[in-house]
């Protein structure tokens, strides 16, 4: 195995992680009574996610971790694809 496919395996990864945490963060949103547009979902992520960030920073004082793990999750998916791909 050489270096791109471990940087491409990394980017899957991650990009598995970022759903995951979007699928938790729409989920969060949609308890506090905030509608959620299923249609439009994937471009309306960026908008729940920041919403999160405020209802959670609201709530307790400080931003919950899983918004860093959503922000982390996307930049080190889009990172590892591109040097996966330069790497090639």
């Amino acid at each position: 195995m050489d270096i791109s496919t471990l940087f491409l395996g990394l980017a899957l990864v991650a990009i598995a992680v970022y759903i995951v945490t979007s699928m938790m963060i729409v989920s969060e949103v949609k308890k506090r009574n905030i509608k959620i547009n299923f249609f439009w979902l994937r471009l309306y992520i960026i908008k729940y996610a920041h919403q999160y960030k405020e209802l959670s920073k609201k709530e307790t004082g400080h931003v919950e971790s899983l918004f860093y793990v959503w922000i982390i999750s996307v930049n080190a998916s889009l990172i590892c694809a591109i040097l996966g791909w330069v790497l090639r």
